[in-house]
């Protein structure tokens, strides 16, 4: 299972902070600050996970990837493949920047409702839905087709009359 999915820039500064788990915002805080501080401080040289990390659940790790000046950080639990957890975080990363045609922290900033998309479409509940690229890429962009389209909004408006009357 998936505890948490976190976007944090290198200077510590959360950009998306999802956690699929109720967990109070004070503990949530902390968590983001101490997931930062263990992965910052790793070398480049080491592996993209970290086990037993003491302010998880027992048997929680930390799977990152560094892209730019952003670490995609996945919390998972022990059932799950480190190197599954990696090509995730891949395909969570091309998916964003095809969605966005080239994905930066001014994207994850500004647009935090199509990045909560892009990863509502791939993970619910801390399971993996969907882990085909290229369905995903034409899933979401028929939704980004779809919102453009003046068209449709008249046809929903209109299938909403037909269903209150």
């Amino acid at each position: 299972m998936i505890y948490g999915v976190f976007i944090i820039n290198d200077s510590g500064k959360p950009r998306l902070m999802k956690f699929y788990e109720q967990t109070p915002v004070d503990k949530q805080q902390h968590i983001v600050r101490e997931t930062y501080q263990t992965i910052s401080r790793r070398s480049d040289r080491n592996c993209n996970f970290v086990e037993n990390v003491g302010f998880w659940a027992k048997d929680t790790k930390l799977v990152y990837k560094k892209y730019a000046t952003l670490f995609f950080i996945f919390a998972v639990d022990a059932s799950e493949s480190e190197l599954g957890i990696i090509d995730l975080i891949q395909v969570f990363v091309e998916a964003l920047d095809t969605y966005f045609e080239s994905v930066s922290e001014l994207e994850v900033i500004f647009h935090p409702d199509k990045v909560h998309y892009v990863l509502d479409e791939i993970i619910m509940g801390g399971l993996v839905l969907e882990t085909d690229k290229s369905l995903l890429i034409d899933t979401i962009s028929k939704q980004t087709a779809e919102a453009a389209d003046p068209s449709l909004k008249s046809e929903l408006a209109d299938a909403f009359k037909t269903l209150r009357r």
